[in-house]
């Protein structure tokens, strides 16, 4: 008898009316001829083209004003080309032009999907057998640009989640700092990458060492790597090593949201250069470390449009976050997803790296991963195209219970389950010989069909609880028995 699985009906949906502010630039030439005819209106047609632009949107957006005047200041170099003393202009017309330079995006207009279930780090103000959670998604906009973003809401006795209003007013980060960099360690990873890859530029990187300060940012590596760039030949390997040098660099920042937000109205949009064209499938989870302390993790791909890369996320708070790439030879591919704790005293990481398999890593450093040793092949026929982890781990006494997505026929993808050793998960105890969650008439249907796919799950008063994504549109969630699951996974049967 196959397990239990009990769907529920609530349905989490793309809200195109949640939009966020970016910054609008189409090019030098373009943005010089804006800025001048802005200027050429009258006094009075800037009054009253900016009163109309605050009528609409000052109560869609929190500081409309604080916006404009940030962008405004983004066409700084630009307005010291065109030879205008930018300080002096009045401050409305600064708003004005600023305003012409902004645009809204909505963040989940095409998809919302790819959840992630994680306990709230505030459980106060409940009731015996609640829980309040956090849930995470994959939210897609126009030009198919990825974000995080989050519901929250509070889990009962019947598994059913009442669901906070996760509100109009969103936010992007109050505040971004670029990482500041340390000459060595910074050196030191730039080796790390060279022994993953085989490639090194001994030129490039005796003149990088010469042009570096002890300690350094983002933007001032850049003006180095300009510098840098002047004193060797134009050569491709040159060009290649440099520009990897900075990607390293931009993949680390810190981003702290506003005091007055609500999680449900923080939003994680792509920052850096390496994430621009999206952030997906955020696996997060709950890090019991040394003394108890917890620290939520996640770990997520950012994407350039032409490559990949795994990065972490790091939070105590939600509110707060700090962003580093993940290194090492392992590091190459989609689905990592990190233990929740430490196994036999380092950290662990179920991951994907050959696209096909499932393995699994152990490190003494959280973002630097070399070696992986393979866990499980597909072997049923619906998971012989691939297989991968649905998110962290979770711990049962019986062991590691691990969702899996698995695909087959068709491109259809399905949830599984396994069971791996407590001490050893490199063994598994159990696999589910039929999926544990198929695509049913209603999930089938949507922007990528046959599909459903989660990015964590969480255990409540005994029954596992799976978030997951209907056709990479909307999301659902489902309840499952827990001993009724191991019982299935120890006995080797359905």
């Amino acid at each position: 008898m196959p397990v239990k699985v009990d769907r529920k009906e609530k349905i989490f949906e793309p809200d195109s009316s949640r939009v966020i502010t970016r910054f609008l630039f189409t090019g030098d030439e373009r943005a010089k001829r804006l800025v001048m005819a802005v200027m050429a209106l009258t006094e009075k047609q800037q009054q009253e083209v900016l009163n109309q632009v605050l009528r609409k949107y000052a109560r869609r957006h929190r500081s409309i004003q604080r916006i404009f005047a940030n962008n405004f200041k983004r066409l700084a170099s630009l307005m010291e080309q065109m030879e205008i003393d930018h300080m002096r202009l009045p401050e409305d017309l600064k708003l004005l032009i600023g305003s012409y330079f902004t645009m809204e995006y909505s963040i989940e207009a095409a998809a919302f999907f790819n959840p992630s279930i994680i306990e709230h780090p505030d459980q106060t103000s409940l009731s015996k057998g609640q829980k309040r959670v956090i849930i995470s998604f994959r939210a897609t906009g126009e030009g198919h640009i990825s974000s995080i973003v989050f519901r929250q809401g509070v889990l009962d006795g019947n598994m059913d989640i009442d669901v906070d209003s996760p509100g109009k007013m969103l936010e992007v980060p109050e505040h971004v700092k670029n990482h500041t960099y340390h000459k060595k360690s910074f050196l030191r990873k730039l080796r790390e990458m060279w022994s993953d890859s085989g490639y090194r530029n001994d030129e490039a990187y005796e003149i990088i060492v010469a042009q570096l300060q002890e300690t350094f940012t983002y933007e001032e590596l850049k003006q180095a790597l300009k510098d840098v760039q002047v004193k060797l030949e134009p050569r491709q390997e040159n060009l290649a090593f440099l520009q990897e040098v900075k990607w390293l660099a931009s993949s680390h920042y810190e981003m702290t949201f506003s005091v007055d937000t609500s999680v449900c109205e923080r939003v994680i949009f792509p920052i850096a250069e390496t994430e621009k064209n999206g952030i997906e499938d955020a696996r997060f989870v709950r890090f019991i470390g040394e003394k108890g302390a917890v620290t939520y993790y996640a770990t997520y791909t950012a994407y350039d449009g032409i490559s990949i890369l795994p990065k972490l996320l790091m939070t105590k708070d939600f509110r707060h976050f700090k962003v580093l790439p993940l290194h090492g030879y392992i590091a190459q591919n989609k689905g990592m997803a990190l233990f929740p704790r430490k196994v036999n005293g380092k950290y662990a990481m179920l991951c994907r790296i050959d696209g096909v398999n499932n393995y699994i890593a152990y490190s003494d450093n959280v973002n630097v991963w070399r070696e992986a040793k393979l866990i499980q092949t597909p072997s049923q026929p619906w998971e012989l195209i691939q297989m991968g982890n649905c998110g962290s781990p979770l711990e049962t006494e019986a062991g590691w219970l691990v969702l899996t997505h698995a695909v087959g026929p068709m491109r259809e993808y399905v949830l599984g389950a396994s069971l791996l050793d407590l001490e050893n998960p490199e063994r598994e105890i159990g696999r589910l010989a039929q999926p544990l969650l198929v695509p049913n008439r209603k999930e089938r249907e949507g922007y990528v069909p046959n599909v459903v796919y989660s990015c964590g799950a969480y255990i409540h008063e005994g029954k596992l609880v799976i978030p997951y994504a209907m056709s990479d549109y909307a999301s659902t969630y489902a309840v499952v028995d827990v001993d009724d699951l191991l019982r299935k996974l120890i006995d080797g049967r359905q």
